[in-house]
């Protein structure tokens, strides 16, 4: 039964790599596979080498079912889509706020089930994610017009399909999306009218989510604006949006992170004091032991506090998953059977797949089961094992040990960090935060006394000092390694645990090994690596030679606590091992230019900083800045010297225009200037224009791109940095219609856009089309 359960996973894994859906019916595959496998299972076998046959038929058959349960599954929700055609139009609907909203900066987010479509000829999604913006004025943000999940509303809306950043070792928004249902994206439009139809719909979950927001406003009222408020919401509701940046940064430094959300340890840890206690009461009625076996009475209470607790965090996937194995041992316990180790979790992971086939896109998917793998592992019982605190205190360090680093090589590959002082954290953490402080804060749900939030706060209070005072460690940071070298570092973790006596246990650090030194690959001297990342309507470039690296631009700030530098270009030069940046160039002031160097400053080393913003206090970018760095030639061509004493002078004139050369090719980057910069360039520098490559200028519009300049240029490759159906309809089509002797590369259709500049000449490539999925642009 265990190899055919890891056939069926690995059927459905195969499928979520599939850049489209197979065309074939499943129903034919499903037919095809269940009589494959009835076929085998009725043959006899006689000998081995046709029993190793009918278990290979019989295996393939299991992948293929998966693979056909994982295609059903994933026409059903691709068939619930929003037409491209009703992308970004005025559309009236109808429904109902479905969870929690989120507050942010500028508005509130929340999910929205659709109920009715009032435009007619309009065909949306059921279950959408909705943005409602303040105005611009405090007062046009009034009380009356808040949102509290269950209530029924009439909006008009402006949609579009899922689409996110498309970077290499970014998030997949999509998949993100995509795996919870949420089937489009937009926001209420201002100036139409909102009109709440019903204060409260009565369904179950749109009760239990008016609950949890019940629950919510109870910490704030109690607490107000505590540091720590939002902590310990996220612990009792599973709100993990009311936690600071900075507060999620030092989880990060510290390795906590999976304990500051409701994940499979609150859950567990939840269910294990239930069962406990339940136990404890069911063994003192003789009445009650007649009826039900204490310890099947301890299963129950365990199961139904893990569904109650997992209901009121918004039953989100990762506590979906952790439920749904919680399940499977909660059964084998109520029958009496020993399913063994290794064959529950396989059944969770059997349960899990079927009911939500995407989990294998999640990260903490991968985690949860190996470091619920690896407890497994270690903590067999084993004859002659030592009793007493000592034992136990010796217990939790080996635990502690097992689970950082049997969690190693995922870590590096998904993450491509790890924080050195984790072990030493969540020995505080864990027991502090599971035992005592989600603990008290579910007691404050069922019994709301102030002072056990207060003494919950006292205590939160004194993790994250020492969680401050542990950040000071540096984290390991590690180059994405390759496949080879983590599928290596696997089989030494296993090696590396295994029990003591095992012969030659040192040899599983060998294998860890070359995951852990993996060299970040470099251009060859005389070349040069150009990334236009995807970072939205912005702009950022890294360039790298074989020793050096440079950033041209920083991409945009999104929001008080969200930029580029810190959600994607500190993550990707992280990803290809950049330590330091030689050059930070910051063409201009627009906020889509400039609003992730501050992320960049505070996490990288910069040695040099060029830039048009005197408030940067960098050294200033004009034309005749010329470098050389590993056989690879920089240039500034704009602005001229004497621009600076132009007080009238817009932003996007000062861009800083550079021009990267070798011997074979060279690129041109233009950044935002216009057509009276590119008139100047003309007259100035009309020789070094010519390039193969082009970044368009000003992301598309039409106050660039004028045909002269087009011309001048001449580029074979034009690329056009440029954010998804974005407010200022960037490209223009006239301007497009320019470059229709280049070949035209779009960030938000193509994602990051690679250049590599070599001894062949320029060679592009996207990401969207080496990591194209079935769900991208769906």
């Amino acid at each position: 039964m265990r190899s055919r359960i890891i056939a069926f996973s690995l059927g459905i894994g195969a499928l979520q790599m599939q850049p489209a859906l197979p065309d074939w019916p499943p129903l034919v595959v499903l037919l095809a596979a269940a009589g494959l496998l009835w076929l085998v299972r009725q043959r006899p076998t006689a000998g081995r080498v046709q029993s190793v046959g009918c278990l290979a038929l019989s295996l393939a058959g299991c992948a293929l079912l998966g693979f056909a349960w994982a295609v059903l599954r994933a026409e059903q929700r691709l068939d619930d889509r929003l037409e491209a055609a009703w992308e970004s139009r005025d559309v009236q609907i109808v429904g109902v706020v479905a969870a929690l909203p989120h507050v942010f900066e500028r508005g509130e987010r929340f999910e929205f089930t659709v109920e009715r479509v009032d435009t007619p000829g309009a065909r949306l999604p059921r279950r959408i994610m909705l943005s409602w913006y303040r105005g611009s004025l405090d007062d046009e943000w009034r009380d009356g017009l808040k949102i509290r999940p269950a209530e029924r509303w009439r909006f008009t809306v402006r949609l579009k399909r899922p689409h996110g950043n498309a970077n290499p070792y970014g998030f997949d928004y999509e998949a993100w999306l995509f795996e919870r249902g949420l089937r489009a994206t937009g926001y209420v439009r201002p100036q139409a009218i909102a009109e709440r139809l019903d204060d409260l719909v009565p369904a179950p979950a749109y009760l239990i989510e008016r609950l949890r927001d019940h629950f919510r406003q109870s910490f704030y009222e109690v607490l107000g604006d505590s540091p720590y408020t939002g902590i310990l919401v996220a612990l009792a509701v599973g709100d993990q949006q009311s936690i600071p940046g900075d507060q999620w940064r030092l989880f990060r430094q510290t390795g906590v992170t999976h304990l500051m959300s409701i994940s499979g340890l609150h859950v567990t840890m939840v269910a294990a004091l239930f069962a406990s206690l339940a136990g404890w009461i069911w063994r003192r009625s003789e009445r009650a032991m007649l009826y039900l076996p204490a310890p099947k009475a301890a299963v129950a209470a365990g199961w139904l506090a893990a569904l109650a607790y997992s209901l009121l965090a918004g039953f989100a996937v990762p506590t979906q998953r952790t439920l749904y194995m919680l399940s499977v041992v909660a059964l084998a316990l109520w029958s009496g059977r020993n399913f063994g180790v290794s064959r529950s979790l396989l059944l969770a992971l059997l349960l899990v797949l079927l009911i939500d086939p995407w989990a294998v896109l999640s990260p903490g998917f991968w985690l949860s089961f190996t470091a619920v793998g690896v407890l497994f592992f270690v903590g067999t019982p084993q004859i002659g094992a030592a009793r007493g605190w000592r034992a136990m205190l010796a217990s939790w360090g080996s635990t502690q040990w097992a689970v950082t680093i049997g969690t190693l090589p995922l870590l590096l590959l998904l993450f491509q960090q790890f924080s050195l002082v984790s072990p030493l954290a969540n020995a505080v953490a864990i027991p502090l935060v599971s035992l005592l402080v989600a603990p008290i804060a579910l007691i404050f749900v069922a019994i709301p006394w102030p002072p056990l939030l207060h003494l919950d706060h006292w205590l939160v209070s004194g993790l994250m000092a020492f969680l401050e005072w542990l950040a000071v460690w540096p984290i390991w940071e590690q180059p994405a390694p390759p496949d080879l070298a983590t599928l290596l570092a696997v089989v030494g973790v296993i090696w590396l645990l295994l029990p003591r006596g095992f012969p030659a246990r040192w040899l599983g650090l060998c294998m860890l090994l070359p995951a852990l030194s993996w060299p970040a690959a470099r251009p060859a001297p005389d070349e040069a690596w150009v990334d236009v990342l995807d970072v939205g309507q912005g702009l950022a470039v890294v360039v790298r030679t074989a020793r050096h690296t440079l950033l041209y631009d920083t991409g945009p700030l999104y929001s008080a606590e969200s930029d580029a530098g810190q959600r994607i270009i500190v993550p990707y030069l992280r990803a290809h091992g950049v330590r330091a940046i030689d050059t930070l160039l910051v063409t201009h002031r627009d906020k889509d230019h400039s609003g992730g160097t501050m992320a960049i400053e505070e996490t990288l080393p910069v040695a040099r900083r060029l830039s048009s913003v005197p408030e940067l206090q960098p050294e200033r970018c004009f034309a005749g800045q010329e470098w050389l760095w590993d056989g690879v030639h920089f240039a500034v061509l704009h602005p001229a010297a004497g621009d600076y004493e132009r007080d009238a002078a817009k932003t996007n004139n000062m861009s800083c225009v550079l021009r990267i050369a070798i011997a074979a090719g060279s690129i041109l980057l233009t950044s935002d200037i216009e057509a009276r910069d590119e008139q100047a360039l003309l007259a100035r520098a009309r020789p070094q224009l010519k390039s193969d490559v082009l970044l368009v200028p000003h992301h598309g519009s039409g106050t660039s791109s004028t045909p002269d300049f087009v011309a001048a240029v001449s580029a074979r490759e034009a690329v056009i940095p440029v954010g998804y159906l974005n407010r200022f309809q960037h490209p223009r089509a006239d301007v497009v219609e320019r470059y229709a002797t280049s070949r035209v590369w779009r960030t938000d259709r193509d994602g990051a856009v690679r250049i590599r500049l070599g001894a062949e000449g320029p060679a592009l490539s996207s990401h969207r089309s080496e990591y194209r999925r079935y769900w991208h642009g769906q």
